[in-house]
């Protein structure tokens, strides 16, 4: 990777107590001493997220195997995990940059050695753009792409760049009424180009765009918002044709992980030998069991790469004060509640011990420290038991772990997986 990469995929230093997913009896230890003890789940304490390492495998594999089949590029979200761990692993599956969404997520990138970062934003600090500028100069094998939706994003650009010997590559933003960022009409996104091309400290490198702003269903209503947006968004290519400059490659850039089929649909004829098609897809290499796994293109019946879940979250009960509720360790400091709550799916009587499907039970409430669950009064879990939780949006939910334990194969059938790698996130 280009650059000196100062920011390792694992942990760095010693485990302590700072580092919540491991168990006392590894404080003091290094990452590479802690894993040569060959740890098991049942090791851990709760509350607990884990990764199944075969789950991300497969994801990757499918997920590139897919963008392989539609010529498209793939520029994966690293918001969704911010760990130089998977990013590698995307990059070699296929990927050709990782995306970010804000400066500081850039500057974690660019530390940690990514060849090729898509700020899918803009930058309106001008110390953060100057720093940008220095970073591209000093490191020929560094590309960035940043975002512009306005005239006066493009001129705070350009004049953050005075001295800058490498002109940043910028892509106009197409947005949508009512939406996020970006240009609200067409006549606006193609102003904004052609100011870009017209900048001697700036590069026009293409159009971008989020369609998961403007629907957050599938319905044929939503599908259709999409469909327009993603239309709108070429149909400013087009009309850039003679603006881009000669240099480089033309990249058209959209896909999140709900609608990334649309994408591949609608926007995939746009390639040429020099027009690229990029998805940004970041949520497929961990999936979830709520929002993406309700409006995943393979649940619709699409040809689309089926995903499977690669995180757990496992709580113990700390009480069952009436016959049908109870208090499991996690909470809001641990596992996502933006986008539902978690959904209880499997009990043990201990970690890494035989499961058993918890049939009837429902997550009501969440605190700080706290779920809550009503389950059948018949039901036999009981105070010290753990709960193997589903989670939606695995971006809300990696942000709350600095240290991540990746298991090999999720404990289903009474096996208590081997910890193969512990890895360090950056938000």
């Amino acid at each position: 990777m280009a650059g000196d990469t100062t920011l390792p995929g694992r942990p760095a230093g010693r485990l302590n107590a700072v580092d919540k997913a491991v168990p006392p009896w590894a404080d003091g230890l290094t990452v590479e001493e802690f894993l040569a003890r060959e740890p098991r789940l049942s090791s851990l304490g709760t509350p607990l997220l884990v990764l199944d390492d075969d789950a991300i495998e497969d994801n990757l594999v499918a997920f590139a195997a897919y963008c392989a089949e539609h010529e498209l590029d793939l520029a994966p979200h690293g918001k969704t995990t911010m760990s130089p761990t998977l990013w590698r692993r995307q990059l070699a599956a296929g990927s050709t940059a990782i995306t970010v969404a804000n400066y500081p997520q850039l500057r974690v990138a660019v530390a940690a050695g990514v060849p090729r970062v898509h700020l899918a934003n803009a930058i309106a600090d001008p110390g953060g753009v100057a720093w940008l500028g220095a970073a591209l100069d000093a490191d020929p094998g560094l590309e960035v792409e940043v975002w512009a939706d306005s005239e006066a994003t493009v001129t705070l650009l350009a004049d953050a760049l005075a001295g800058a010997r490498r002109p940043l590559t910028v892509l106009v933003e197409v947005g949508s009424l009512g939406a996020r960022t970006g240009a609200r009409t067409l006549e606006e996104a193609v102003a904004v180009g052609e100011a870009i091309a017209a900048s001697p400290r700036l590069r026009l490198g293409g159009v971008a765009g989020y369609e998961g702003a403007v629907a957050h269903d599938v319905t044929p209503t939503g599908l259709a918002r999409v469909d327009a947006y993603l239309e709108t968004m070429a149909a400013v290519h087009r009309r850039l044709a003679d603006s881009y400059s000669e240099d480089g490659p033309v990249v058209v850039s959209a896909g999140g992980s709900a609608y990334f089929d649309r994408v591949a649909a609608v926007l995939g004829p746009l390639r040429d030998d020099r027009t690229k098609v990029e998805l940004r897809s970041g949520v497929y290499v961990i999936h979830d069991d709520g929002f993406y796994a309700s409006v995943a293109p393979a649940d619709r019946g699409i040809p689309a790469p089926r995903l499977r879940s690669a995180m757990r979250i496992w709580a113990r009960v700390l009480s069952r004060p009436e016959p049908t509720l109870v208090l499991l360790d996690v909470g809001r400091r641990d596992v996502s509640f933006d986008d539902g709550l978690p959904v209880p799916q499997v009990a043990a009587t201990t970690l890494g011990g035989p499961q058993r499907p918890l049939v009837g039970a429902v997550a009501t409430a969440i605190n700080d420290q706290h779920l809550f669950l009503t389950v059948p009064a018949d039901d036999p879990v009981a105070v010290g038991d753990v709960v193997g939780l589903g989670a939606s949006h695995p971006c809300t939910v990696m942000d709350k772990w600095r240290t991540v334990p990746v298991v090999r194969g999720r404990a289903g059938h009474g096996d208590d997986p081997v910890v193969v790698d512990l890895v360090a996130t950056y938000f």
